[in-house]
């Protein structure tokens, strides 16, 4: 059974970042454990690590070490091979990679970077690697500074390479190629390629190739005057300031770098003011060239101002600065989140990727890990793209979350609240977020206000409503998001960050209302526990359900299970288990279990049942020997709010689970309540989950 593959390239700068992280997600979300390999490593001079380790490690939280990712460093590799051991670089490389084979259930191995001393023999050592391992190989090109006979023939040397060595290559892609010829390099390498090797190629994306801030600071060795907290803005164009500011500001472009002597006061200041301007384009930051900094007076002027972008003085002059900036690669750090958030839906949009990794692994895991839960979770957002509503504009966490949602391209935002105060607060959080990917809206200044205050109004009239207080309920930003989702203009909601779950909850219930058939609004959450997702309920909403009420809770809960993908095995959760336990409490859960099994006999459920004979399957045998629900159990039906809250809690700071949650069920439209304790993973969980309710599952 294969169990890696192999990424290899022709080049330094190629992009294979983008594809490792690309496939990196895609295999999280077939297999349980993936782990990450690395036979030649390039060490950082500043930290003396390989940021490639660091990055995949750190973002998809690989329980591995960084010692254990790689065998060889480049300067270890030329050492040997000048004292001639060879032979025990392959040796090595095999012994790292068996360990890791005995731990993980596949092994994504990324080749070398072809950068530094000892690149012209790289391509042959990656050859003999992926030949010893014993796994096929993905071949990886730059479509840069190529025609495209040049990058076809390249590829279709290395393809023969490859072969000749008895490396099977399961694909190959065209990395950096212009959009208008995407199309036309494929056909190209489809004209020498069997048919069962797959083909794709990518774009060049010009956020990925542009240098933030700090990569530039670094690069230069500069020293940072202002803005230290937002190094990390990502730079677009760049420009020398040379010409009068009337005419320099025009030149201005999203996220600029503007380069400018250090005696330029008026460059420097006009620039800023342009800046917090609603008529420029922001920018990223302003160079200092010459070694010159700004005189007393001009720098107090700056620390006072309330925005200020990273302002860095450089020794060199403003030609030669130029040009080195211009020459600076750009590479994708750990927190580097937006860079490496674009690489993966990079990667998913332009790669097949259901037909590539069927074709990498070659067996079926057993049930469902967090991993592949939470995998499924964006790919069934992405299926069908929804708009979510978030009321609560302004919350710091809320814009994070956002960002991190629109780099994936999974749903459309709209946030609520006063537009200016928003864009203030992405500016001096600075937020890298596209804004004109998202919709802004102030309800009291929207064109919608006077119609849904009419119709807010006819909806609750018999309830003594007049229009005063229907224009007054749609300037709340929860009842206006609520009445977005009733008229058709979102189909989500999300709140509760700031918010009470009563203030959220409300609108709903007064006229999105409950599905036909349910009479109980109530909430799960997924709990990704280490091995296993389980559903957990209700946890939020109702204080002291009824059998009846309980009843109804499971059912909701099984249906939501089983939508996500886990198979729904029910415990109605008791202090006792079976029939031993006596009591008003244990008898309501007894009661609710007999409900259920008339209301829907094709439910495996079990109740009254304690929580370790719920999960634990030896308990579970002992106790209730006969059960299919007892040691096995996916949702979890806790008989009240003080136990279900405690216990979910409980669980999630004792194990380190993700609780992904609380997610309503029962509303016609889904509306979804965030604790005032969120974080910004949270947030960007929910959103999606609330994306997925909208596609009407």
């Amino acid at each position: 059974m294969n169990k890696g593959i192999y990424i290899a390239t022709l080049e330094s700068d190629s992009g294979k970042s983008l594809i490792t992280l690309g496939l990196m997600r895609t295999l999280l979300g077939k297999t349980a454990k993936v782990g990450y390999f690395r036979p030649i490593i390039n060490e950082d001079k500043k930290n003396n690590k390989d940021n490639h380790i660091s990055t995949v490690l750190s973002h998809f939280d690989v329980d591995l070490s960084y010692e254990d990712a790689f065998a060889f460093t480049r300067n270890e590799i030329i050492q040997k091979r000048n004292t001639g051991k060879s032979g025990e670089i392959i040796d090595t490389i095999i012994q790292k990679y068996k360990r890791l084979e005995e731990r993980f259930d596949f092994i994504l191995v990324e080749g070398s970077d072809f950068s530094g001393e000892g690149s012209v023999f790289e391509f042959d050592v990656n050859v003999l690697i992926a030949k010893n391992l014993g796994i096929p190989a993905i071949l990886v090109a730059s479509g840069v500074n190529k025609t495209k006979e040049e990058l076809a023939g390249s590829l279709q040397l290395a393809y023969n390479t490859f072969i000749n060595k008895d490396v099977n290559v399961m694909a190959m892609i065209a990395n950096k190629i212009n959009p208008e010829n995407l199309e036309l390099i494929k056909e190209e390498l489809r004209n020498f390629l069997p048919d069962e090797i797959d083909v794709f190629a990518i774009p060049s994306i010009e956020t990925l190739a542009n240098p933030t801030i700090k990569e530039i600071v670094e690069a230069l060795d500069g020293d940072v005057l202002f803005g230290n907290d937002f190094l990390d803005n990502q730079t677009g164009s760049f420009g020398v300031g040379a010409m009068q500011l009337r005419n320099y500001i025009t030149k201005l472009r999203h996220n600029s770098l503007v380069i400018t002597p250090g005696d330029r006061a008026d460059i420097i200041l006009g620039a800023l003011q342009a800046n917090i301007s609603s008529n420029y384009p922001r920018i990223s930051g302003i160079i200092l060239t010459g070694g010159l900094i700004p005189e007393e007076p001009i720098l107090k002027l700056i620390e006072g101002l309330s925005q200020v972008v990273p302002i860095v003085s450089v020794a060199g002059g403003t030609f030669n600065v130029t040009n080195q900036v211009g020459s600076i690669k750009s590479n994708i750090y750990a927190d580097s989140t937006q860079k490496i958030e674009t690489s993966i839906s990079t990667f998913e949009k332009y790669v097949s990727i259901e037909t590539l990794a069927e074709r990498l692994i070659n067996f079926k895991p057993k049930g469902i890990t967090p991993r592949m839960f939470q995998y499924g979770l964006v790919t069934k957002a992405r299926q069908q793209k929804k708009r979510i509503v978030l009321p609560e504009g302004t919350d710091e966490r809320i814009l994070h979350a956002v960002a991190r949602l629109v780099a994936i391209d999974i749903v459309d935002i709209t946030l609520l609240g006063d537009k200016n105060k928003i864009l203030e607060k992405i500016t001096n959080l600075g937020i890298l977020l596209e804004l004109d990917k998202i919709e802004i809206i102030n309800p009291t200044e929207s064109e919608h206000y006077d119609d849904y205050s009419e119709t807010f109004y006819e909806l609750r009239k018999h309830k003594n409503v007049n229009m005063d207080m229907a224009r007054d309920s749609m300037s709340d930003v929860s009842y206006y998001g609520t009445m977005m989702i009733y008229k058709g203009h979102a189909d989500g909601m999300v709140s509760g960050a700031v918010h009470t779950t009563q203030h959220t909850i409300r609108p709903a219930l007064q006229f999105i209302k409950t599905k036909p058939g349910v009479s109980v609004v109530s909430s799960i959450f997924f709990m990704c526990l280490e091995d296993r997702v389980s559903i957990f309920g209700d946890c939020a909403i109702n204080p002291n359900p009824t059998a009846e009420a309980l009843a109804e809770i499971a059912i909701s809960s099984a249906d939501s299970s089983q939508a996500f993908g886990i198979e729904p095995k029910i415990a109605m959760l008791s202090y006792s288990s079976g029939s031993s336990g006596k009591g008003e409490d244990v008898d309501r859960v007894r009661r609710a279990t007999e409900i259920i099994k008339d209301l829907r006999p094709d439910l495996k459920v079990a109740g009254p049942i304690q929580y370790d004979a719920a999960v634990d399957m030896t308990i579970g045998k002992s106790k209730m020997p006969d059960s299919d629900v007892a040691g096995q159990a996916s949702v979890l039906i806790f008989p009240d709010l003080n136990t279900g809250n405690n216990t979910y809690k409980a669980v999630q700071r004792e194990t380190g689970a993700l609780a992904i949650g609380p997610m309503l069920q029962g509303l016609n439209k889904p509306v979804n309540d965030l604790s005032r304790g969120c974080t910004v993973d949270d947030i960007f969980n929910t959103v999606i989950i609330t994306a997925i309710q909208a596609q009407g599952i």
